[in-house]
């Protein structure tokens, strides 16, 4: 057992707090050696408490204290990192916007296009979001509604910072008039800057930025903030990250985060390059998609409702955070696969016939899974109840009518829920975090 630990990631989630310790391996990469859960501590008014739980519990594992190691923390408590995004037409600004809020970790609450409406307003002033997105135009593109939308989001009165990337031509405009408002103005660059062009990249690093600045939430969140040179990572984009260093070392990738309040579905793959030629709207080549009524726990209801299932219904008196007997488990691991089924058609794109003059043609409208090469389970749910691979490979149907993993794809499970902590430990050591991927896989570290 070693004496002594190097790193402690920290993750507070809507259901479960999780720690985990890991020590260098000479020669790159980390070892796991320790973890510990509890359920997160919001209602009892300080996510501290369920923190220093989940810490104790890594002790008892680890046999030792945990020191002072170097600490990474991310956090989805107390509903996530909530954003309104506006555009200026749906099909191209505003869904690219859509596309980096999510991958930084964000619940897009509303998205716009065009000029904002009376009604869309007082939407966004009942939402109270944490982050305001204002984009629009491409580069030297149309600038009259954008500025128009940016007086309109400034005399809100919201508190929420606004971030703007939109057409460069109009920052100077629109940092006055934010200015003037004393609403907190980030400028980012053009998420969309040319047509077909997609650069969310920025975008989603400004996101993430100002999750750790402005929205440490949840009641005592403040107290172990500070444990973390790096702030607090929104824990969906930790998980992206992941999956892109995943991707990177060992090919294109889907990944499953099934948690208490949503189901996140990561994919990190530019498709099958056969279906290029037929898509009509860009793709970022990391993607993920939020469902926000997929959650086996505090939305397991929602599951339930969906399937109409009245023998199911009954169950749900089994329904627990932290399933132990045998009923429960079966419950958690019904709503996984459900949870999984739904969510993964939510993410897929779809062939279809689009009739021109011309003739029939066939075009591709969202995110090609067809090429991807490892189905990878995390979360607490699929990882801590028997079952996901079965789960998982009941999706990997090959392209129909959702463009789906092929039979083929290798499923992983992250049995020890090491993926949102590695991505999290990716902001200071990446090629680290690719190693552990790769000796997970081979199976060197005893995964």
């Amino acid at each position: 057992m070693p004496e002594s630990m190097d790193i402690l990631t920290i993750e507070v989630g809507s259901t479960i707090t999780k720690a985990n310790g890991f020590n260098f391996l000479t020669g790159g990469g980390f070892v796991h050696v320790a973890q510990g859960f509890s359920k997160t501590s919001v209602a009892r008014g300080d996510v501290g408490i369920g923190v220093s739980e989940a810490i104790a519990g890594l002790e008892a594992a680890f046999g030792a204290p945990v020191g002072k190691p170097e600490t990474f923390v991310n956090s989805s408590a107390a509903g996530g990192l909530r954003m309104t995004v506006h555009g200026l037409t749906y099909s191209m600004t505003a869904r690219a916007a859509h596309e980096a809020s999510l991958g930084a970790g964000a619940i897009v609450k509303k998205v716009t296009a065009g000029a904002l409406e009376a009604w869309e307003l007082e939407e966004i002033r009942q939402l109270d979001p944490n982050i305001v997105l204002l984009a629009g135009g491409v580069e030297f593109g149309e600038k009259a509604i954008v500025l128009a939308n940016a007086e309109k989001l400034a005399g809100l009165g919201l508190k929420a910072p606004v971030v703007y990337a939109g057409n460069s031509a109009l920052h100077k405009p629109i940092q006055r008039i934010f200015h003037e408002a004393g609403v907190e103005i980030i400028i980012v660059d053009n998420v969309f800057p040319e047509v077909d062009v997609l650069n969310v990249d920025p975008l989603r690093r400004s996101i993430q930025e100002a999750f750790g600045r402005h929205i440490i939430h949840a009641p005592g969140m403040e107290r172990f903030a500070g444990l973390s040179s790096w702030g607090i990572l929104p824990t969906p984009g930790a998980v992206l990250r992941g999956a892109e260093l995943f991707a990177e070392a060992l090919g294109d990738c889907l990944v499953f985060d099934v948690g208490g309040a949503t189901t996140d579905v990561h994919s990190v793959t530019e498709g099958n390059p056969e279906n290029m030629s037929k898509a009509v709207e860009p793709e970022p080549r990391a993607k993920r998609t939020v469902e926000g009524d997929l959650g086996v726990f505090v939305n397991a209801a929602n599951i339930v409702e969906m399937t109409g299932d009245s023998a199911w219904t009954a169950r749900m008196v089994d329904l627990q955070a932290m399933p132990s007997t045998e009923r429960e488990k079966e419950l958690t691991r019904w709503l996984c696969a459900r949870a999984v089924d739904v969510g993964v058609r939510r993410h897929a794109g779809k062939l279809t016939d689009l009739y021109t003059p011309t003739g029939k043609k066939q075009v591709m409208k969202g995110k090609d899974l067809t090429a991807i090469k490892w189905v990878v389970a995390t979360g607490g749910a699929l990882t801590r109840v028997e079952g996901a691979a079965d789960c998982l490979r009941s999706i990997c149907l090959g392209p129909g009518k959702h463009l789906l993993p092929p039979p083929e794809a290798r499923i992983l499970i992250d049995k020890d829920y090491r993926f949102s902590a590695l991505g999290t430990i990716a902001q200071a050591y990446p090629a680290d975090v690719k190693q552990t991927f790769e000796a997970w896989v081979k199976g060197e570290l005893g995964a």
